[in-house]
């Protein structure tokens, strides 16, 4: 499954980004929450960036990884800060930007764990990523109410260095 978009919109904000998300699968589960986040990544490949911060709190809280450029803002609350501090600005810094060999956990009722590879082309270096994440979800009635990022930070300040 290879599906990009070009044009992200918040409801917020215009933003673009060109995202590709391959190789999804699933790991066999009863946490409903596995399904919501599947329908975010899906969002985001169609481009509907109103959807996936529909699915947000309004009090989310959400932090990229330490070290991860985009970790200044940390934590990031609500759907607009994201928008903004973390979305926006990754449209902007990367000319691509792909999510690749993702694996979707539920685990307890409220979390879900996503392993994969980030594979990204720097936008004003034009070096390029293969690293490894892990995003981590939590939810509550149907909401997220937090986001954890790990990816592998040298990799990335790595290609935004020239």
């Amino acid at each position: 499954m290879n599906m990009n978009f070009k044009h992200f919109s918040t409801g917020i904000a215009v933003l673009s980004l060109t995202i590709f998300i391959t190789s999804c699968s699933q790991t066999p589960t009863d946490n409903p929450n596995v399904e919501i986040v599947q329908g975010i990544y899906d969002s985001f490949a169609a481009g509907d960036g109103g959807a996936v911060l529909a699915k947000f709190s309004p009090d989310i809280i959400w932090n990229e990884a330490e070290s991860n450029s985009l970790a200044d803002g940390n934590p990031y609350v609500g759907p607009q800060a994201v928008a903004e501090g973390v979305f926006g600005r990754l449209g902007q810094e990367w000319e691509t930007f792909t999510l690749t060999d993702q694996t979707l956990y539920g685990v307890g009722d409220d979390m879900v764990l996503v392993t994969g590879r980030y594979q990204g082309t720097h936008a004003r270096t034009g070096k390029t990523i293969n690293a490894q994440k892990v995003h981590i979800w939590w939810f509550e009635d149907g909401m997220v109410t937090r986001f954890q990022q790990y990816v592998d930070t040298k990799q990335l300040a790595d290609a935004e260095m020239e």
